[in-house]
């Protein structure tokens, strides 16, 4: 394997990021959003699960309150 001394690397890693297609402001902000806003309804779901597994739980072992 040749050597790169550090110059040329960090030339390559200038080329290569020249190379990426970065997404726009705007992009950014609708998927930031669409990850808010599935984060919100995961949790709910899961606390939907939670609390049915737990009324379960508690009347299988005949301690429902």
């Amino acid at each position: 394997m040749a050597k790169t001394n550090p110059f040329e690397f960090l030339q390559q890693v200038r080329e290569e990021g020249a190379k990426v297609t970065w997404p726009t402001r705007r992009e950014t902000m609708i998927s930031t959003l669409m990850v808010f806003i599935m984060v919100a309804i995961a949790s709910l779901f899961f606390l939907a699960v939670d609390a049915v597994l737990h009324r379960g739980v508690q009347w299988v072992l005949g301690i429902a309150v």
